[in-house]
């Protein structure tokens, strides 16, 4: 990504904003963006880039209402990928909520049993309490847990829109290819972040 937006910004500095016109529109049959395979394969980083460099072509918008607009995207993106989230967490909290109605259901058939000896009794009342931590492992065994990965994986989404939104900011603020880059590099958590000395390895090796 750190490549691909380099490349982006030093052709603009060396032809003219109009030099990426036709790469922006048919991002799918760019030269440019062929390079890199795996960010065109990501519709919304893709969408998020190629939008907003046809924002920066047609107007002359200051950096500070560019960083609020693309703000505004990336949370409206980020609300909405934790719909999915949400809908599991919800499904979560119920299951402890029904494990106790399975268990309430058993100790009244229990109860139209009062008058059976203690083991026809204790099989029943066991049933019943089978419920409660049915529902209490579903929650926090599997529901739970799932709502939290997907929770991750939006987080994880929007890592890329980030590190975007940075560099193009950066660089609408007169920034030079590099420092923009830089900019863009400082939003990438600490696993995945490549040091100063690589992302100017890697810069060298880019296409100009």
């Amino acid at each position: 990504l750190l490549a691909m937006l380099f490349q982006i910004f030093f052709m603009i500095r060396k032809e003219g904003l109009i030099s990426i016109e036709a790469d922006i529109e048919t991002p799918k049959q760019s030269p440019l963006f062929q390079r890199y395979p795996r960010i065109v394969k990501d519709q919304r980083v893709m969408n998020f880039i190629c939008d907003n460099m046809k924002v920066i072509i047609t107007t002359s918008i200051p950096p500070h209402e560019l960083d609020s607009l693309l703000d505004i995207e990336i949370e409206t993106g980020y609300n909405e990928s934790m719909i999915p989230s949400h809908s599991v967490a919800k499904v979560a909290d119920a299951l402890p909520g029904l494990g106790i109605v399975a268990a309430v259901l058993g100790v009244v058939l229990t109860m139209g049993k009062i008058d059976q000896p203690p083991a026809v009794l204790g099989h029943s009342i066991g049933a019943a309490l089978v419920g409660t931590f049915l529902g209490v492992l579903a929650c926090y065994g599997f529901v739970g847990p799932m709502a939290t990965n997907l929770e991750h994986k939006a987080k994880e989404g929007e890592v890329c829109l980030n590190v975007s939104k940075l560099a193009l900011v950066a660089f609408v603020g007169g920034s030079a290819p590099q420092i923009a880059v830089e900019f863009g590099r400082r939003a990438i958590p600490g696993g995945d972040k490549p040091t100063f000395a690589e992302l100017e390895k890697m810069i060298r090796t880019v296409p100009k």
